[in-house]
């Protein structure tokens, strides 16, 4: 486990470097730097301001459905779970760290496997589910565009849009299959103890099926709460909104008008739609491709370079820093009780 970590960081850090390298090679950086202290700085606040709701809002997503269910639980705990799981996805392929050490601390903190499980597979659901229904918006309502922009790289663009819907589809029926989930962990469970990765044990089984049984109670709570779920989906469409608004502020933050701001917002969801389950820690290098490739025609000459240095840095770097403060800490005091 702690090596897959260390594997993980080693190959975040090096795509991170060959992603600089090959953006500012060629770049003026004393030019770039003086393009953004002339940044708005209101615009440059509130881009900022997304990038954090963005991450928050996961947490709130989390308080809310743990405190549907009746779990006991603290808005600045979500809110810590929220930042580990941005954290982790964002150093891990495909982002498939951030549940497990979520439920990890989760369950650290007293809440019960079940119900942390479906909380947090309702929250990725919904948030993959609202992505592809912003990607098939764009391809109905806006197809010239969106063809306008991606020339070439329209094939990448679908790719990842099946890519998300086949997600969706799988984790909707992992939430309501609750007999098959547990057949899966019974057998898993007794693999991995003829592989002698864990003791053989008489009450496991037993436990596995109190959890599916807890399980299945939680899923058939939220199936029968039609407003908890059109909470959950509605503050989820804001989520996604905010993060591709973002773009639209650093473009007016650098002095630049004329572009429809529902125009920016919706390349900016084709960027994530297209590197959301490509398998790179963080989208490393393909997110500033397809950025480039899709935004050429809105950012024009070195404003391009500009702005993608600025809504990258926001919208993943300057989380994934202060998700990585949150993790430590968190593990600082794991480690001191």
């Amino acid at each position: 486990m702690k090596g897959k970590k260390i594997l993980s960081a080693v190959l975040f850090l090096g795509l991170a470097a060959l992603t600089f390298y090959v953006i500012f090679k060629n770049q003026d950086i004393d030019e770039l730097l003086v393009a953004i202290r002339h940044m708005h700085k209101g615009y440059l606040l509130l881009a900022a301001l997304t990038a954090v709701f963005f991450v928050s809002a996961e947490g709130v997503l989390i308080w809310y459905l743990l405190k549907a269910i009746g779990d006991k639980v603290r808005f600045l705990g979500c809110l810590k779970y929220a930042f580990i799981g941005f954290f982790y996805s964002g150093i891990t392929p495909s982002a498939t760290g951030g549940q497990p050490m979520q439920l990890y601390h989760m369950s650290k903190d007293g809440h019960k496997i079940g119900n942390s499980t479906v909380v947090l597979m309702s929250v990725a659901t919904a948030y993959k589910l609202i992505l592809v229904l912003m990607g098939i918006g764009v391809c109905i309502f806006w197809w010239s565009g969106l063809c306008g922009h991606l020339g070439e790289y329209l094939p990448i663009y679908f790719l990842g849009l099946f890519l998300n819907a086949a997600l969706v589809v799988a984790l909707l029926a992992i939430m309501f299959n609750g007999p098959g989930m547990e057949r899966f962990l019974c057998r898993a469970e007794k693999r991995l103890v003829k592989m002698h990765l864990l003791k053989a044990s008489d009450t496991r089984q037993e436990s596995i099926h109190k959890m599916i049984e807890q399980y299945r109670s939680t899923v058939d709570f939220l199936k029968s709460h039609a407003g908890t779920i059109g909470f959950l989906l509605g503050f989820t469409f804001l989520q996604r909104c905010a993060v591709f608004v973002l773009t639209y502020f650093v473009y007016r933050g650098m002095g630049l008008s004329g572009a429809n701001p529902v125009a920016i917002m919706a390349l900016q969801a084709v960027v994530y739609i297209a590197v959301d389950m490509l398998p790179l820690p963080g989208s490393q290098g393909i997110t500033e491709l397809m950025y480039v490739a899709v935004f050429g025609k809105i950012f024009t000459g070195s404003s391009l370079t500009v702005s993608m240095c600025i809504s990258r840095g926001l919208n993943f770097y300057m989380p994934l820093i202060a998700s990585a403060v949150v993790a430590a800490w968190s593990w600082w005091r794991k480690s001191k009780g």
